[in-house]
Order: C-alpha cells, then structure tokens, then sequence
C-alpha cells in the first residue's frame, strides 16, 4: 500500500471516529454525519484511484456505474422517506451491508488457497452477513406491515439454539478439514439465511428497536471481517465502530426494554400474540375535547410533552412545536419526554422532534425527566402507549412488566391523544388511560393538537 492511500485512510478514520462522536449529540449529529460521509467518500475515491487494483478499464467503468447507481438509488430514498418509515430504511441499509459482505466471502472462497485463518474469515463473514441480510429482511417487513403476525414453530427457541449451533459445527468442518467445494459454501450461506429468519421471525414488534440495534452492531462485524479479509485498514476500523456502537446501543435499549441481551439472542423475546391481562376490564374511560384540554394547558406552570408513535404519523411534530412555543409564551415550562425505545427505533423521538427545530435542551431523557412528573401539573401523551403503560409497574402477568417507563402516572393531570382505544406495539391495555387523573382526546395528532392550538391562541 502506497503512503498516500495510507494517509488517506488515517484522515477517513479519524473522519470515521470524530463522526461518531457527534453523532452522540443532536445539535452535532447534522455535521457528524457528514463529516463520517466524508471520510468514506474520500476511502472509496482512494481505493479506486491510488490502490493498484491492476484491472481492465472496463472494470472501473462497471465500477463507477455502481456507484452512480446507489449513490442516486440511496439519495433518492433518504429524501422521500417519510419519518414514520426511517426504521423500515434503516433495516434495508443493515440488510444491504449484510449481503455485501456475504457476498464478498463468497467470491474470496473461490481464491482461497487453504489457509485455514483465511478460511475461518470468510466462513465468519458469510454467516454473519447471511443472517444480518435476512433478518434485516423480515424486520423491514415487520416494520412495514407486510408480515403482521407472530409467526412461531413449536419449541422455536431450543430449535433456533440447535440451528445456529449446526451452522457453527459445519462451520468449523469447513475449516478443519480445509474444504473448497463451493456446494458447502453455498450451503452454509443458505443455512445462514434460514437462521436469519427463524430468529426475527418470532419476534413481536415491541421488541424491533432492540432487534434494530443488534442487526445493525452485526452489520459492522460483518464489515469488520471484511476488512480483515481484504486487508483492509479502514474497513476494518469502520466496521470496528459501527459494530461496537450498535452492541453498545442494543444493550441501552435492553436496559430500556427490560431485557438482557442473552434473552435476546437465545431467550423468549417478545414472542406472545395473546398476552395475560390483555382483557382484563381496568374501568371506565373520560373523553375531553381541544377547548377543555386547552384551558388545563393554558392554567398550568409545568407541562410535559411525551412524544410517541403516533406523533410521527400524524406528522404532527411541527404543530406540537408550535403548541409548545404558545405555551412557553404564555409563562408555561413545557419540556419533552423521552423514552430510550419510544418509536420504532432508538432515537426516533429526537430525530422527529428535531425535524421540526425543537430546543434541545428541552428534550429530557427518561432518567432524568421521571423525579419531575410529581411536580408537573399536566401531561400531554401524544401518540405514546407501552412506554407510559403503568402495568410495568404494577402488573407481574404483563409481557412489558419491570421494564422502565415514563411516570407520567405521578402527575396532576394526563391528557392522551391517540385515534382509538387500540392496543400499542406490545398489543396490551394500557392501564394509564383509565387512571382518574387522565383524560382521552381522540383523533388524529395533527388534527387535535391543531384544535388545540386554535383554542389556545384565543384565551
């Protein structure tokens, strides 16, 4: 490797790191996204113009044909995403990153001359990416609606568990007994891609954001074996931070959903359709409507905005930052509530929110937000159901029971907002909408909380 490409890949590193680093903060996240985007453009122009790949002209047309292709292919689709389906995106890139390194294993399996440490890498990497590939799959259709159900075979768990450990053992076969023939390869490949399924299959979609963030840690052990395979430094690196962050993010969204990550990987996660309690008659209901809701609002010193599901929806995020401004004007402190795993994926509150330029420092995390509903006179549920769900306090029978919610019981008075009475992701009752403190505003986020500001401005 020439020194150039070598500083080339220290400055996209250190682009890659100081990226990630930003990303840890909103007000920063814009720019260390582009400042890691930078950093891989400037490896991939290096890798093609200095690296001497010593191959036909006709192969870095196709090359660039590539690249012109998923450059306008991805830009296309970051633009017209909607928030609501971000995660669905999100799952596609993991998947997409998992295929390229299976497929990447199998053309090196064709040159690979026996070493058995070489071996050992491109077996690793067409396991990993066969299953980041195909259960990024099925959570995108999980995500989008397409598979709507839980789908379970009998004793899912201990066939799983049994599965991965075959693929392990042929793996190591493969390796041992320095196999070339390309059948077992693809055989192992088709393996990994089953195992991919079965294991995102049985899970139900309360549990995606944990499963976003394990898939995505995957993704970057795959690109990781990669670079090792192509000797390859900053893929390497690369892979190594994107790996690393997404573990350290699947475990903060275990500790959100009250899980351990063994209970993700080989336990019962999220598995139930019919849940203990879903039934059981909590009482009765009390409807309000924007003009009452909007004299509790105007009358309050402290308000808390919990953000939800439904918010992004509605694509209501601008009116509820228009809703907060009219009452910071008005002399009320209004913060933002958030939950570590409200929405379809980690992060997806603040991202909504900061669409719609909401001050960062009123958005307060979960740990820090809780000790202050005792002292807030109305809470302003809009969209949001499990995370507020009491039930994980006070119900041993409910699926969600000891995982860490929003106390949003603890205040004076609730306002939620949802369209109906249906159940949230985790498909149970939520026994906060029939506390004596809380009141139900029905209807779309966008529509209600416009009504709500339209009363709010004539008082």
């Amino acid at each position: 490797m020439s020194i150039s490409l070598s500083l080339i890949y220290l400055v996209s590193t250190i682009a890659f790191i100081i990226g990630l680093k930003k990303l840890g903060h909103p007000a920063t996240a814009k720019n260390g996204n582009l400042i890691a985007a930078s950093g891989m453009g400037l490896a991939i122009a290096g890798t093609i113009f200095i690296h001497d790949l010593r191959v036909p002209t006709t192969i870095y047309i196709l090359i660039g044909l590539a690249i012109l292709i998923g450059s306008v292919i991805g830009g296309w689709m970051a633009i017209k995403v909607k928030m609501t389906k971000m995660p669905e995106l999100v799952s596609l890139f993991n998947g997409f990153g998992g295929a390229s390194a299976a497929l990447i294993g199998l053309v090196e399996f064709s040159k690979d001359g026996g070493d058995k440490m070489i071996t050992t890498t491109i077996v690793s990497g067409i396991i990993i990416g066969a299953i980041t590939f195909s259960g990024s799959m099925i959570a995108w259709g999980k995500l989008n609606g397409s598979i709507k159900s839980v789908i379970k075979i009998p004793y899912h768990n201990s066939v799983n568990n049994l599965f991965l450990a075959g693929i392990v053992a042929f793996a190591f076969f493969m390796v041992t007994a320095g196999a070339s023939n390309e059948v077992l390869v693809f055989a192992l490949l088709a393996a990994g891609l089953i195992y991919g399924i079965l294991f995102v299959l049985p899970i139900g979609g309360a549990d995606m954001p944990v499963v976003i963030s394990l898939l995505n840690s995957l993704t970057g052990i795959a690109a990781a074996i990669t670079g090792v395979l192509l000797s390859n430094m900053v893929m390497l690196i690369g892979g190594i931070l994107v790996g690393s962050a997404g573990i350290i993010l699947t475990i903060a969204m275990c500790k959100g959903m009250n899980r351990t990550l063994a209970a993700v990987i080989f336990g019962t996660f999220g598995a139930t359709d019919s849940v203990p309690g879903a039934n059981k008659t909590l009482g009765t209901i009390k409807k309000t409507n924007p003009s009452d809701s909007a004299i509790m609002l105007n009358y309050a010193t402290n308000v808390i905005i919990v953000p939800g599901y439904g918010l992004a929806v509605a694509q209501a995020q601008h009116v509820i930052h228009e809703l907060e401004e009219l009452l910071t004007k008005k002399g009320v402190n209004v913060t933002y509530a958030i939950h570590p795993v409200a929405g379809r994926m980690p992060g997806h509150m603040n991202v909504l929110l900061a669409e719609s330029n909401v001050d960062y420092s009123l958005l307060l995390e979960m740990d820090d937000i809780n000790p202050q509903f005792k002292n807030t006179d109305v809470v302003l549920v809009v969209g949001a159901n499990d995370v507020v769900n009491p039930a994980a306090h006070n119900d041993p029978s409910s699926p969600i029971y000891g995982m860490p919610i929003l106390d949003v019981e603890n205040a004076k008075h609730i306002i939620v907002n949802k369209r109906t009475m249906n159940a949230g992701y985790a498909g149970i009752e939520n026994e906060l909408f029939y506390n004596d403190k809380t009141v139900m505003l029905f209807g779309d986020a966008k529509a209600a909380l416009t009504k709500l500001v339209s009363e709010l401005k004539n008082m």
